[in-house]
Parts: C-alpha cells; structure tokens; sequence
C-alpha cells in the first residue's frame, strides 16, 4: 500500500464525523472505540451507555446535541474523532470543529430522502476544501444495489463519488465485501475483523466492472493511469492507493466505503483507508495558511461545566502547548490553566499538547470559539469560518423568580458561549427578552440546560410582534393642566394640530406660535409631553407616522413652568388621538426561503396560507437543485414558519428575513390582536 502520507512526522489526526440526523455518527465513533480497544464493548445508544451523546439531554431526545471527542490508536497512528450533531438545527456545532480537522466522514443512509441533507454538508466540505469520505451506513439493511445508490446521492456531491468497495450477497443479506483497489474479498464477522476470503463465484464480472469505474474516475487526474488504462496493462496496487490518496488529500474525489456501524462491519477498512490517505495535520496547517506559524491553536468549542470551570477545546496546528503557557488571541492575552483529554463527556488530565492533538485548556475566561491560539503575543492568521446560521426561531423568556435575573444574564451569556448559533434580543418595543437559534428543539435543549446547569427555573413565551399604530384624519385639539394647591399653582394651554404623515416618515414636531401664547422656553417640554403619550397610543401601541403643530395656547407669569407645558400637551394628545381614527400597524418581513426546488411549489402554497406574498423566485447560487423564493410576509405569521418549512423540504428548508414595511390591519385579524393587548394590560 505505500507509506502513509507524513509518516515522519506522526502526528495525531483529526476526523470530523458528519452526516445527515439519524445516519448512524454516533454509533460509528462506538464501533471505532470498540474495533481500536480503546473501549471494551460496544455500547448502543438505545442502551444510553455510548461514549458520544453523554449529556442528560442528548440521551433524553435521543439524538447528538454538542460534539463529542475521542481518541483511538490504530496500528500506531493516534486519531481523535469528532462527532457532530447531524439535524440542521444543531450543524453549527461542526461549523468551528470542521476548520481545524484533516479530513471527514460523512455519513448517511442509502435513502434518497437523505440526499438534501446529505448536499447541505457535503457543500460546506467542499466549498472550505476539506477532504472528506462517504461511508454508506446500514449495509445490512441496503434495499436498493449499491450500483443504483450512487447515482441517486451524487447529486449531493459536486465532487465524483467513486465506489471502493463492493457488497457480497447471501440470500439478500450483506455477509461480506470486495475491496476493488486491492482486489481482495473479506466476510464480515459481527464485532470482529473481517475474514480474507476467496472471491465468490459469479461476483468477479460485478467486480471487474466496478473496478473499471473506479479506475476510469482515478485517472480523470491521471493521464499515466489513463495510458495504462487504454492499452490494457497490469496496475500496481501501491500506484492505485497512492493515486487515492492524493486525489482525496486534493479534493478531486469523495471515495464510497460501506459498512453497518451498529453490527462492527466495515470499521477496520475505514480505519485503514484514513490512515495511508486522510492527510496530516502539516497539511490542514497549510490550507489555513499557517505554514510558518511557530505554535498556533484553533479554538474548535467552548464548555462551561457546573463545577469545573470553563473548558477550551482546541485542535493544536503548530508548536507545543503546556499547562502555564501564556496565549494570545485577537489582542487577549492568557494564561492556561491545565491540559485535559477529552472522551466523550469525561476529562482526564495529561501533559502537554503537540501539533495535530486534540485538547482541552483550562480556565482561558476571555477565549472565544473560532479564534485562533499562540504561545506568546505574536500575532497569527485567524481562520475564516462560514458565518453563522441566521437565527429562524425565537422564544420570549420569562422568570418564574424575579430574584433570578442576574443569574440569568450570567447562565445565557455560558449557553452563547458555548454555542454562538444562540442569540439573546431584548427589543425596545415590546420590551420581552427573547431567545434566538435554529428551530424549536435547539430551544428547547438550551432551555432544558439552562435548568440542568443552572438551576435556573425559566419559563418560555411566544414571541411578541411589535405592532405599531397611526392616524387617518387630521384633527385640532386643546389641552389645559390647570392645578392649585396652596402657594404656586400649575398652568399650561396648548392648542395642538394632530395629522398623519406618509408610511414611514416618521414623527415630527413643529410650531406656528405668534405674540409669545407660548413662552419659548415651554415649546420643548410641550413636545416631550406629546412624545410622552406617543409611547401608547389610543389602541395600546406604539404611534408612527404622526406629524404635531403647536398652534396656539396660554401661560401663566407665576403658574407656568415646563412641567405644566409637558402635562398640556399629553393632555391634547390624550383628547385628540381616539378622534383622528387611529389604525394598527402590523411589521411586514421581506423573506429569502431556500428550499430543494421539488419542495418549491409546497413552499409557496406555505407563504400564501399565511398571508404573504410572493415577489419573485430564482435558483439558488452555487446550490444545485435548489431554490430560493422571495416574499414579503406578515411577521406574526411567522412565529413557527421554520417548523413547517422544514416538514416539506425533508429537514433542510430555512430562510433569512428583515422588516421591510409596516402595513395597516383592520377586521377580524386586527379586533383579536386589540383584544389580546387588553388582556395583558
């Protein structure tokens, strides 16, 4: 087979395991800790016994919700494999591991449902250069031919998906495989290497074929395996391996290896084709353009536990780092607190951390994920991630303890900390503080933490719309706070002009006084007075779009004072409004839904069932297979619009939106929105 690529060096490597929700990541990085004996026995996460998915929420949804990080020896090579959560709602966990990681494993099923979710991740691989195999989960429960299963998911590739292996059929049931580059047939043994077997009788046609295709693909890149290819010569095996290494390492490929996780099989082919192909940590160094860096570390994921402090976990690309070395990033400047390695949820103390280790540093308060680490105060390249995900679904948050507002500031600034896909807003408008992420279970599992690490008892709401209100007709008004108690009395007279201005000209304040009516000194407190009652206005809302003119009034040489004048003119304003046929304003978004353009038209009928309306639609750029509708659309029909884009696009469905216009609400809609602030006032 060769000598693995940077042999010399033998750095530990780093495999990021991705792939679609529910494909089997977790039971995968199982199979692996159980094949490398770096565990005894195979836990099942059916059993709530993995190493992956430790955390009280993970096993209480059934599901990843963080990455989980392990370390394996094979065949003296060191590997740390990361797995991360597969539902889109939380994919941004792999955002920051993905940078600092040699290579990934998607994994996914061989069920054509996958394929949109199984483009999302394959997309982000290719667009940030990251070499990446496909390993086809569930072998024992293939339905369809392995030679129609490939091109049913390579639309999800813009790389070519070339096959390395094929199934070996008993009686409908997957009982072993053929390795093509090596030419060589093994049978499966549950939770044991595979056996070297004769090849089958009938299966070598089917090899030779499939072979071929993998042959052909490989020398696309290859004109000296071309020429051996069309004059028909004999192929070293060692030029064969060596040829997909480097097209992996280059990312001209995305090689197709097979198994089933669950069972064992397939893991120790896996494991063999990362160690001669998957490159090392010098390489991933070079893509992040940190070739000359002296001592670099990528901060891959923040974890604050209860007791123990705050954990960096961070992926060392140069140099040596020890417990009390002193690090800088972006400016800041500290000082590490322990090494730890990490398995699954438990920490271990160890000695210092090389270049290609995986580690965890303590007590680095200022260090956020995504930055990029070094010894000392030099300066460094810091890594360009993808942005972050817009957030698409927000919850109000409410106290069952008031005394527990600065508890709560301090436990939502860990949760963002930990996950930066989390966003806290707390709108002028309607004044409620509201939480931001990526759908209804990311949430609900940052809720769930907030009670499980805090202890903080946290009740949730549906998010409030900040409707706004105007006026219709113009309207003259006088106002008159006249008071006397004894000694100075209170006196002010204001006659003002109340009338509408053009949608989203805002308020304006202005004064036509003549003769001194109004003593210069009062027509700023008049104006404050009618900003006073602008804040609600007759049906409870906020008023836009409003112009006032000081037109007249009175003053008293002793009674008059600002205060007067401000009261006055709240006053005028509380008569004049209810009679200028005030009108709710609800907030209209302009949405960007993107959506697999088979799911187009039901996204459609979506946007119109709630009210919206569509401007226009196009392919989506740099997506194949997709769409992206724009619409304008009322922002309370819009509360759990990601819940039900999701449901027609097979989990992929998301969209961008920001205000665009406010528009007038009248009737039933609009009576029911009047009758819910009432309630609440």
């Amino acid at each position: 087979m060769g000598k693995p690529n940077g042999a010399l060096g033998r750095t530990a490597r780093c495999i990021a395991l991705v792939g679609p929700y529910l494909s089997g990541k977790t039971t995968l990085l199982e199979a692996i800790l159980a094949r490398t004996g770096a565990i005894t026995r195979q836990g099942r996460i059916a059993d709530s016994n993995t190493v992956g998915d430790g955390s009280p929420e993970a096993r209480e949804h059934g599901m990843s919700v963080e990455i989980n990080v392990a370390d394996v020896d094979f065949l003296g090579d060191t590997f740390t494999f990361i797995d991360c959560p597969g539902s889109i709602e939380f994919q941004s966990e792999a955002s920051a591991v993905l940078t600092a990681c040699d290579a990934a494993i998607v994994v996914t099923e061989p069920d054509l449902k996958r394929v949109p979710a199984l483009q999302v991740i394959m997309k982000q691989l290719e667009d940030r250069g990251i070499p990446h195999f496909l390993f086809l989960n569930k072998i024992d429960s293939f339905n369809t031919p392995v030679r129609e299963i490939l091109p049913m998911l390579q639309p999800a590739s813009q790389k070519p998906l070339v096959l390395r292996q094929i199934p070996i059929w008993e009686n409908g049931i997957a009982t072993g495989y053929v390795d093509l580059a090596s030419e060589r047939a093994f049978v499966y043994r549950a939770h044991a290497p595979s056996e070297i077997v004769a090849m089958p009788a009938g299966i070598k046609p089917r090899e030779q074929e499939a072979r071929f295709q993998m042959l052909e693909k490989l020398a696309d890149y290859d004109d000296e395996l071309m020429e051996q290819l069309l004059q028909d010569m004999p192929l070293p095996r060692d030029k064969i391996f060596d040829d997909l290494a480097r097209d992996l390492r280059e990312g001209l490929i995305c090689p197709v290896l097979l198994g089933s996780a669950e069972n064992g099989n397939g893991i120790i082919r896996l494991l063999k084709a990362l160690r001669h192909e998957a490159p090392f940590v010098e390489v991933t160094a070079r893509r992040l353009k940190l070739e000359n860096a002296k001592s670099a570390a990528h901060v891959m994921k923040t974890l604050h536990s209860a007791h123990g402090g705050k954990l960096t976990v961070a992926r060392v690309l140069a140099g040596d780092f020890a417990d009390g070395t002193s690090v800088s990033a972006d400016g800041i400047d500290e000082r590490i607190a322990g090494i730890f390695a990490l398995a699954g949820p438990d920490t271990k103390k160890r000695g210092p951390a090389k270049a290609g280790d995986t580690v965890a540093f303590g007590r680095l308060d200022k260090v956020r994920t995504g930055a990029m680490l070094t010894a000392g105060k030099s300066g460094i390249n810091q890594a360009k991630a993808p942005p972050l995900p817009e957030p698409v679904f927000g919850v109000g948050i409410a106290l069952a303890d008031r005394k527990d507002e600065v508890k709560l500031s301090t436990a939502l600034s860990r949760l963002m900390e930990e996950d930066p896909s989390l966003s806290l807003h707390h709108p002028h408008d309607t004044g409620q503080m509201v939480l931001w992420g990526q759908g209804e279970m990311h949430l609900r599992v940052a809720m769930e933490r907030l009670r499980r690490k805090y202890g903080i008892d946290a009740l949730t709401e549906p998010r409030h719309v900040p409707y706004k209100e105007t006026i219709r007709k113009p309207v003259e008004i006088r106002g008159r706070h006249k008071k006397q108690s004894g000694g100075h009395g209170q006196f002010g007279d204001v006659v003002l002009e109340i009338k509408p201005r053009p949608r989203g000209d805002g308020f304006q304040f202005g004064e036509r006084i003549h003769g001194g009516v109004v003593p210069r000194q009062f027509i700023s407190s008049v104006e404050i007075g009618v900003k006073d009652y602008l804040v609600h206005g007759p049906l409870g809302f906020p008023v836009v779009d409003v112009e006032v003119v000081l037109t007249d009034g009175s003053y008293h040489s002793v009674d008059s004072s600002d205060m007067a004048f401000r009261q006055a003119g709240r006053l005028a304003m509380s008569e004049g409004m209810p009679k200028c046929a005030p009108v709710l304003l609800e907030p209209v978004m302009h949405v960007a839904i993107s959506m697999p353009t088979d799911a187009t038209s039901k996204v459609n009928a979506i946007i119109a069932q709630r009210r919206g309306r569509i401007l226009g639609f196009d392919a989506r750029d740099g997506w194949s297979g997709w769409d992206v509708v724009e619409a304008q659309m009322p922002e309370s029909e819009m509360g759990d619009l990601i819940v039900e884009l999701r449901s027609v696009t097979a989990g992929v469905g998301t969209y961008t939106a920001k205000f665009d216009h406010l528009a007038e609400l009248t009737g039933k809609l609009a009576d029911q929105v009047l009758a819910t602030a009432r309630r609440a006032a």
